[in-house]
């Protein structure tokens, strides 16, 4: 017995897992979900290096789109005695304009921290000033203590309204990764270039602080953003609500995550938590900071993290905003300043004051939301095609969510075979040994069974060759619903499509176990596309034998016969193909008997 089969035999005496997790253990956004123990420094820095391609994946960031001029337009500006604010309008895409508002210290010498402020889901947005809310007085106070703030629109809110607040739901906006959560990410990244563009801003000391989905956008854009000095996300880091709306709630987003360890993304740099009783934040004293607190301890600074919690509904209030001032001041070198850490501002201002519209009009290049998408697709294509191989495969692996397995287990049932890579997944099939030197996968859209009765799957299996044919992924029958009705069922979980190539490559792996000099896989029907994308991914040369039948790599091919949210922002069919060194999606070669 050979040292590969001993390792393949002594793995089948464990015992068979019950069922497939997939099916059963569906996370959604009010989940309870609980932090991994990360046992080193160097162990994190990877889960951290790859939470970043997702998140930016998820947001069809990656490549990140090209930096058009800002364009900045500045205008409309009232004084005060400390503070002053001005009305500005940049682009962030091609014919894309972001609005918003920069209050700038008076009377003070700089160069000056800057301070983003995304607001949060309130009706009013960046001009909503409430006693429990108030992005004005916030901007005010932040530049009365020294601080450059530039609070800015939600897209849908106020003057940034060329699209719609809500909108990525439909499958061709999905298979694109086209929606708000990623153009307000963009947004917030174009915003921090316009305070490093500002003289009076030192571009090495800037932070951000915003609530509710303000705060989520604060540790999101700190997570894919190391200009991000200091944070302060405001009653939004919680492991029991993930984020009620579709800004903040991308396909692919928190698959295997949670916002606790996206938070944990800004260690070693400081941030503040800021919690409340009355809300999802109410646990942070005993979970949220305890979970992120260990990760600043493998960066030997724990001191960089604080939280504080008020008895409070959903808020920012004052006692929260003077919270984030004293944090500021601490972390972002103000303290030879004589400004008080007490609110002193009450600005009083309208809506006249702070809109951008009239004083700066919509330039006449400003593209509709159907035109934004549409240049989004061209500049994917274009990223695409400027992509080497190993970029493509990386990119398709992380939107696909299936990689080849670190580790196989495998359980004999006689003719049946039971597989696991770890994952909570359970694949059966069908497993007769044969030629070592020569492994057959065959996969058919309705299971093992339906395989065997194919002239492909007997012509193997005449060849003497080493055959399985494997149950992938709801391929058995299964119909169970697994999305239970939840509208960001997609950002917690892959869908069936992706499950599946994980499943093929897993059987795949299975078979590598023996070093076949000759791999194949065969993809019967729809189960072809199924198996270019896991061919494409594996690590190894695999004899493909399928056809795509009639696929040809549309939005509609995808949404009826392949859905995974970012396949076409990740280069779709054509990264496949290339992956595989076809040219063309018109033929592929048979792998033949």
């Amino acid at each position: 017995m050979n040292p590969v089969t001993a390792v393949v035999a002594l793995l089948l005496l464990g015992a068979v897992p019950r069922g497939d997790l997939r099916n059963e253990d569906i996370p959604h956004t009010k989940s309870h979900f609980r932090m991994p123990a990360y046992r080193s420094l160097h162990e994190w820095e990877a889960r951290r290096a790859q939470l970043r391609k997702q998140i930016l994946a998820a947001a069809g960031l990656w490549p990140l789109p090209p930096r058009v001029p800002l364009q900045a337009r500045r205008a409309g500006r009232i004084e005060r005695e400390r503070w002053s604010v001005e009305k500005v309008l940049i682009q962030t895409l091609p014919g894309y304009y972001l609005a918003g508002n920069l209050y700038l210290p008076r009377g003070q010498r700089g160069p000056f921290p800057g301070v983003l402020i995304p607001h949060g889901h309130w009706k009013h947005g960046r001009l909503e000033d409430l006693d429990s809310y108030s992005v004005p007085r916030l901007g005010a106070n932040l530049a009365a203590q020294g601080y450059v703030a530039f609070a800015y629109d939600m897209v849908g809110y106020n003057d940034t309204t060329q699209t719609e607040h809500e909108f990525g739901q439909s499958p061709e906006e999905q298979l694109w990764s086209f929606g708000p959560l990623g153009l307000q990410l963009w947004n917030s990244m174009r915003a921090l270039d316009f305070l490093e563009s500002l003289p009076e801003v030192d571009r090495t000391r800037l932070a951000a602080t915003g609530a509710s989905g303000g705060g989520t956008q604060t540790f999101l854009l700190a997570a894919v953003d190391e200009r991000v000095k200091v944070a302060a996300p405001v009653n939004m880091v919680s492991a029991i609500m993930q984020g009620g709306c579709a800004c903040e709630n991308a396909p692919g987003l928190r698959v295997g995550t949670h916002n606790v360890e996206i938070a944990a993304m800004m260690a070693p740099r400081p941030m503040l938590l800021v919690s409340a009783t009355g809300d999802w934040t109410r646990n942070t004293p005993r979970q949220e900071f305890p979970e992120i607190y260990r990760i600043y301890r493998l960066y030997g600074h724990p001191e960089r993290l604080a939280m504080v919690q008020f008895e409070a509904e959903h808020n920012y209030d004052r006692r929260s905003r003077e919270a984030v001032y004293w944090f500021f001041r601490k972390h972002l070198g103000r303290k030879a300043t004589a400004a008080p850490l007490v609110e002193t501002e009450r600005p009083d201002l309208g809506p006249r004051d702070l809109l951008v519209r009239p004083d700066i009009p919509l330039p006449s290049d400003a593209v509709d939301q159907e035109g934004l998408f549409r240049w989004w697709r061209l500049n994917a294509e274009r990223q695409t095609r400027a992509m080497s191989e190993a970029e493509l495969r990386e990119r398709l692996a992380t939107v696909i969510g299936a990689r080849w397995p670190a580790g196989i287990q495998a359980w004999d049932h006689g003719e049946y075979i039971v597989l696991t890579s770890g994952q909570g997944d359970r694949v059966a099939g069908w497993w007769r040994p044969g030629d070592p030197a020569r492994s057959v996968l065959v996969v058919h859209p309705e299971g093992s069974l339906a395989a065997r009765r194919t002239p492909q799957f007997q012509q193997r299996l005449a060849s003497g060759a080493s055959v399985l044919a494997l149950d992938v992924f709801r391929s058995n029958g299964e119909r169970a619903d697994r999305a239970l009705r939840d509208r960001f069922f997609l950002t917690f979980n892959r869908s069936d499509d992706s499950l599946r190539v994980q499943d093929i490559l897993t059987g795949l792996a299975f078979l590598d176990l023996h070093r076949p000099q000759r791999l194949e896989l065969v993809g019967l029907e729809k189960a072809g596309v199924w198996a270019i994308f896991a061919a494409a991914l594996a690590p190894r040369p695999v004899v493909l034998d399928t056809d795509l039948e009639g696929f040809h790599g549309t939005d509609e091919d995808f949404r009826r016969d392949f859905f995974v949210p970012g396949i076409q922002r990740a280069g779709g069919l054509e990264a496949a193909l290339r992956l595989l060194g076809f040219s063309g999606s018109a033929e592929l070669p048979s792998g033949g008997p």
